[in-house]
């Protein structure tokens, strides 16, 4: 009778403990994107309901205590990114950083998620360098990364005939990785690199670097940029007629609310990588049209379903570790695999990279179009474990130490 009482008080005991280990009775997640800038309209305000749809669809609560959200607008300025990311850990007791919205900010952020062991998830920053060299045992990339997306893309292309490729690329950290992780696979698929143009940010005239790029017998031009330069450089290939029969255009990393601003006449025929669209499955329409009503008819692209399953993810680690140490919710995130709407069974690594499917898509023609927002073609898929860099290659540390 004794041992059966102390064997109750015990599981109280224990049962308390792990509700009091969350910080200071809330668990906080503070989404740090632009909201201000050229990739407002794709992430900004957008993802920043992900994160609230998330946690209110979690019920608000996780062992027992409250969950917020804060945000914060970085400017697309690595200082400010980092700044921001030091004030929420020392004065506002945020337990997670969110969504990145920029590769340099992101690695900004992340060295400060390091520091000060706070989890971070990231969903729109690209650059694989977040679990590569800078990797951080707290940190997990969700959505995409430099070298998948390249992967999927320049692979397929060069297959089918796209062997001579020239770049516009963005002069910052995720426009180089981009081209140097594309790179890789158009040579190990036998195509050839005939050189590139850098290109300044949030430029409203790209047409000096197009002339450049239009003396090049290319047969794939690749636009390794992002945003608001994107949708530019798209119009002005357009409006300049850059493109000569046998030629074509590939964007290394296109959203889907870009062909608000092109439409589908100037869009059609885009070659890109995704991991999530909306239309694939009935899953996704399904989680697509709660989106859209909650964010007021906003259709979400990749980065927006990607912050919703990391911070969903995060807090069923947090329910299953008992404690929002950052450290423990890593290691139990690694060991849950992800399943939801558009991930099935999927693993993280100890690097940091979701392994889940990447899509490659073509944008329809305006005749193929039958509804609102059809808008892609499924032209061909990679798994994870195709996708993505293997983690002895990308530099990481933890791999060094011995993870698998």
């Amino acid at each position: 009778m004794r041992s059966l009482f102390l064997g109750v008080i015990c599981f109280f005991y224990l049962a308390s403990s792990a509700i009091a280990q969350i910080s200071d009775d809330v668990v906080r997640i503070g989404v740090i994107n632009d909201q201000s800038g050229q990739f407002a309209y794709g992430t900004g305000q957008a993802s920043v309901l992900a994160a609230k749809m998330a946690v209110d669809d979690f019920g608000g609560l996780v062992l027992g205590k409250p969950i917020e959200v804060l945000s914060a607008d970085h400017q697309h300025k690595p200082d400010i990114g980092s700044s921001i990311a030091r004030r929420w850990a020392d004065t506002e007791k945020v337990d997670a950083f969110a969504d990145g919205a920029s590769s340099s900010v992101a690695l900004a952020v992340q060295q400060v998620a390091r520091e000060k062991n706070k989890t971070f998830l990231i969903a729109s920053a690209a650059t694989s360098e977040l679990t590569g060299k800078s990797c951080n045992e707290t940190s997990t990339q969700w959505t995409y990364d430099t070298y998948a997306l390249s992967n999927v893309l320049a692979r397929a292309i060069v297959r089918g005939g796209g062997k001579e490729w020239f770049f516009v690329t963005a002069d910052f950290a995720f426009g180089h990785a981009m081209q140097r992780d594309a790179t890789k696979f158009i040579t190990d698929a036998g195509g050839t690199v005939l050189g590139s143009v850098k290109t300044p940010l949030n430029s409203p005239d790209f047409s000096s670097f197009l002339l450049q790029a239009a003396a090049k017998p290319f047969t794939v031009l690749a636009l390794a940029t992002a945003g608001g330069d994107t949708i530019n450089l798209i119009k002005q290939v357009k409006e300049f007629r850059i493109l000569k029969p046998g030629q074509s255009l590939a964007s290394m990393l296109f959203y889907i609310n870009d062909i608000d601003s092109l439409g589908l006449d100037v869009a059609q025929g885009l070659r890109l990588a995704t991991s999530f669209y909306w239309d694939l499955n009935d899953e996704t329409r399904a989680w697509t049209k709660r989106y859209m009503a909650y964010s007021g008819g906003k259709l979400p692209n990749m980065m927006q379903a990607g912050l919703y399953t990391a911070v969903t993810h995060y807090l069923k680690a947090i329910q299953a570790a008992g404690t929002d140490e950052a450290k423990a919710v890593a290691r139990k995130m690694r060991e849950m695999r992800v399943n939801d709407f558009y991930n099935k069974n999927v693993e993280i690594r100890a690097d940091g990279s979701v392994l889940h499917k990447m899509l490659l898509m073509q944008v329809k023609a305006p005749s193929e179009s039958k509804y609102p927002n059809d808008f892609y073609k499924l032209i061909g898929e990679l798994p994870g474990s195709e996708a993505y860099r293997a983690m002895s290659d990308g530099g990481c540390a933890l791999v060094n130490q011995g993870a698998k």
